[in-house]
Formats: C-alpha cells, structure tokens, sequence
C-alpha cells in the first residue's frame, strides 16, 4: 500500500513540476502515473548501476554529482513515456532538484 502511495505522490509532484519548470511536460495524469513508475524502475535498475560506478566522482564533488545522475534518468524515463517530454538539460536538472528536496521533505 506504501508503493501505491509513494507513486501517486510522485504523480503529483510531477505534474506541479511540470506547471513550475518550462520544458518539463506532461500530458496529464496518467502519463504521470506511468513516468512515475517508469521513473522508479529506471532508479532502481540502470539508475543504481550508474550511482555504483560514479561513486568516486560523487564522492568528489560531495554528492551533487547525484544530481546529474537523477537528471539523466529524468531523461531517460522520458524518453520511454509517451506523453512524457523534457527539452533540454536544464529542466532535467531543475526537476531533479526538485524532486530530490521534495522527496527529503516527505520523508522517504
């Protein structure tokens, strides 16, 4: 039941990104229900093996390199949903950012 919560929170959250960044769009909900869980899936397959093999350099730069990663599979998961589209680097970065705070903030 967590699970379900968790991504339609992120549903949520994206779709008030999507109104707050230019260049971050979504469709609607559903393709936000479904970036979310594409988004999830991609954090937790090719999204851990990029954090394993950069750690080094994410220790260097004391963690913001996180950062770049998150926005990478923003963009990847983007990518695969249709209905899903971010222009450019600079939203990815803004929304991952975003994000990352959002989900401190609410205690994940």
């Amino acid at each position: 039941m967590h699970w379900l919560i968790s991504l339609v929170l992120t549903s949520a959250l994206l779709l008030v990104i999507a109104h707050l960044v230019r260049g971050f769009e979504l469709d609607g909900f559903g393709a936000a229900f479904l970036a979310a869980i594409v988004i999830g899936f991609v954090n937790a397959t090719f999204g851990l093996v990029l954090k394993i093999l950069t750690f080094p350099l994410t220790l260097l730069t004391l963690g913001l390199f996180l950062l770049v990663i998150n926005a990478l599979m923003l963009k990847l998961a983007a990518a695969l949903v249709p209905g899903f589209r971010i222009r450019g680097c600079w939203p990815a970065l803004l929304a991952a950012v975003i994000l990352s705070v959002a989900n401190a903030l609410l205690g994940r």
